[in-house]
């Protein structure tokens, strides 16, 4: 944990936090909004098709260079490029660091990464040396190091740097996120968000061979939230993380691993290699975070024992609560029962967001990935600020290793303030629209 006691999670001082000051909210005033960008992708495995399939539908995006060390990989993703009667882009296909050249040779505007989570800021810090806007996939970083330098690369650079939490984006996150805004839950008080989702048989390892996938090497090694993006990403501007408020310090703890061995004796038997093996990752972790401001958020990993998938949002102020996994809700003084939930649905349609003007469910999850690049493509001819910034990328990427110290210590940690004090002056940025 070097790493950790290292940066003390103290204001360093010698970057040029003003290059990016101005830069939250309206970083370069007057620049002329391009018509297209030129895009990179680097990672072209399923999510970096799936990026590269939703930007084809998003007028003004130019895919140009395609990256892997997989060549079919990045010759079906060519191959869709000329389906949808676009030019073929330029296949970079040799080894590790091929990215670099790529980077360095094309003039590129933007770069999707979608690799191995702990290439991403590598890349993202290479595309910003470049002048090229970086959308990382999630997690951004898996150490809080790494995050320390996405910040310092974006902050000496000017380069906006956004990672692509596409859940932040759904139709009734960003509707609660209006509601929230208009007052409607009041003072809010405490949150709380998982993403549980059995990931077993087709993330981790192979459904039919039960072969390992490349993320179950981080079962095998880690303890902690490996994926807590999903949950958190929507919950930063429900409680006004890094405007007007920051977390202080979190603590998780972890069940025993049970289902991972579980799954394999019940599936392939008790002679299967992955059925004995010692996996460190707990089947839940749950961490509790506290805000400078006297708000709590509880967070829970459950991604490997059976169950449907749910993200479990709550969000609850002095003038009433939601909760997502119900599909309700209750505000005081405006709910027809007094104490009774009352259906979501219709407050969703009421405060839809000027994001969702069209139905986009036929898209992939539902159409929040052509959402938030759609936004993200924007902010790049615009030469604006993302719509997800570096520092909000940070918050939610430091608690994967911080989940994990604070299981090792049993005890509290404290989370950094990356903002380096500016979440007292900062403004909501993040989707507004009726406020």
């Amino acid at each position: 944990m070097n790493n950790l006691s290292r940066r003390g999670f103290i204001e360093k001082g010698t970057i040029a936090t003003a290059a990016l000051g101005a830069f939250s909210n309206t970083l370069i005033a007057g620049n002329e909004m391009k018509s297209t960008v030129k895009v990179g992708i680097v990672g072209t495995g399923n999510r970096g098709t799936s990026h590269l399939t939703n930007l084809l539908t998003i007028p003004g995006a130019e895919i140009v260079a395609v990256c892997d060390l997989d060549r079919s990989k990045t010759e079906h993703a060519a191959g869709l490029c000329e389906k949808a009667g676009r030019s073929r882009p330029k296949i970079w296909c040799k080894d590790e660091t091929t990215f670099r050249e790529m980077l360095n040779e094309e003039k590129l505007d933007c770069v999707i990464i979608a690799t191995y989570w702990d290439s991403h800021t590598p890349i993202a810090s290479h595309a910003m040396k470049n002048g090229i806007y970086p959308g990382i996939e999630v997690p951004a970083a898996l150490t809080v190091d790494h995050t320390w330098q996405l910040i310092e690369m974006s902050e000496k650079t000017g380069i906006p740097c956004m990672m692509l939490e596409n859940w932040s984006f759904r139709q009734d996150n960003l509707a609660l996120l209006n509601m929230k805004r208009l007052g409607m839950f009041g003072e809010i008080v405490h949150c709380h968000c998982a993403h549980s989702h059995d990931c077993i048989d087709h993330w981790f390892f192979d459904q039919k061979t039960g072969e390992q996938k490349w993320p179950a090497a981080y079962l095998l090694k880690y303890n902690r939230d490996q994926y807590p993006t999903h949950s958190v990403g929507p919950i930063i501007s429900w409680m006004d993380i890094n405007r007007g408020d920051i977390f202080t310090e979190i603590y998780s703890t972890a069940s025993a691993s049970k289902g991972i061995n579980a799954y394999f004796k019940r599936k392939f038997g008790n002679d299967h290699p992955n059925a004995n093996l010692n996996y460190q990752q707990g089947d839940i972790v749950t961490s509790v975070l506290k805000t400078k401001m006297g708000k709590t958020l509880v967070i829970n990993y459950d991604l490997q024992l059976p169950r449907p998938y749910s993200n479990r949002w709550l969000l609850q102020g002095t003038l009433g609560v939601y909760d997502e996994e119900k599909g309700s809700l209750y505000l005081e003084d405006k709910s027809p029962e007094y104490h009774q939930w009352e259906t979501w649905k219709p407050y969703e349609q009421k405060y839809n967001h000027k994001w969702w003007n069209a139905d986009l469910s036929a898209q992939s999850h539902g159409g929040t990935d052509v959402v938030m690049l759609t936004q993200f493509i924007d902010a790049v001819k615009s030469k604006g600020p993302t719509p997800i910034d570096v520092y909000d990328s940070a918050v939610m990427t430091a608690i994967v290793e911080l989940s994990g110290v604070s299981i090792e210590k049993n005890a509290p940690v404290p989370f950094p303030d990356f903002t380096k004090g500016k979440w007292e002056t900062n403004k909501p940025y993040f989707a507004i629209d009726m406020v």
